[in-house]
């Protein structure tokens, strides 16, 4: 597929640039730890989706993050999918902004997130999931599901905290399509921790506190008027971060369906490069 060739040249570049990132191993739970003033970290995320029945699909976004203050990070995503025996195609973006409320370390850290979709009914990044989703919307023909336009807004209120290494988050999600359908609600919780907290002296790609584990678990939680977790989807991810010199963070995260509506499973990847925009 053109979007795999391209993913693999992307995450070859940056290999080769070897160009030291603490990135979080989460892929969808977020926490209260905010881009540093001034850094941007681009990232290429390909997921590969297998519903139940059905094609599976390889999508994938590139993600812009850039740190604005200290208690505001902006990001940009732009997605693509390109499903098994149909059709590829740009399935649109996502602009999202954070913002820290208390700048001091807390036991529990809140921060707010606003995020504005602009997609198509065949966005398969799945970076998120709420109210009923399941794995038939997966499998929906792209030919059917390419023309239907989506502009959505979605909140999140996160809650994070760190305690003797380990990272404990949760996301509340809220998503309304603003062509006037009901709110749609989700979550998504995790807790990580490196393999080692005291820094190794000398700079090294393989040193245990470069790589962080982690599990995720994330689904649906209905709808404004049907607030629920029967019938929705959820899912269990163990995750892995491995943090490489001068910036570049290489992550995996197999997640797999657990209940009736979900789909089998979600493999995903990441691969990020965070440096100074000006220096």
């Amino acid at each position: 597929m053109k979007l795999l060739r391209l993913s693999l040249s992307m995450i070859l570049a940056a290999i080769a640039g070897i160009a030291q990132a603490q990135e979080s191993p989460y892929f969808l739970t977020y926490t209260h730890h905010m881009e540093e003033p001034g850094s941007i970290e681009v990232a290429i995320n390909p997921v590969i989706g297998v519903p139940k029945q059905g094609n599976r699909a390889l999508a994938s976004y590139l993600e812009l993050e850039y740190g604005t203050t200290a208690w505001w990070t902006t990001e940009l995503y732009l997605a693509h999918q390109s499903t098994a025996h149909e059709s590829s195609s740009f399935t649109g973006y996502r602009f999202e902004n954070r913002f820290r409320l208390l700048m001091q370390e807390h036991a529990i850290n809140p921060v707010l997130y606003f995020e504005y979709e602009d997609i198509t009914g065949a966005d398969k990044i799945n970076k998120e999931v709420v109210g009923f989703d399941g794995w038939r919307d997966l499998a929906e023909p792209v030919d059917e599901t390419r023309h239907e336009r989506k502009r959505e807004i979605e909140t999140k209120l996160i809650l994070s905290g760190n305690a003797r290494g380990w990272n404990f988050a949760g996301n509340f999600i809220a998503e309304k399509n603003l062509a006037g359908n009901p709110w749609e609600f989700g979550y998504a919780v995790g807790t990580s921790r490196p393999l080692a907290l005291a820094a190794t002296p000398r700079e090294c790609a393989f040193c245990a506190e470069n790589i962080a584990l982690g599990v995720e678990m994330y689904g649906g939680l209905g709808e404004q008027h049907e607030p629920t977790l029967s019938g929705t989807s959820h899912y269990i991810a163990p995750t892995i971060a491995w943090s490489m010199p001068r910036g570049v963070t290489l992550r995996v995260s197999p997640g797999f369906g657990i209940t009736g509506p979900s789909n089998r499973a979600f493999v995903r990847f990441g691969v990020s490069y965070e440096g100074r925009l000006f220096r």
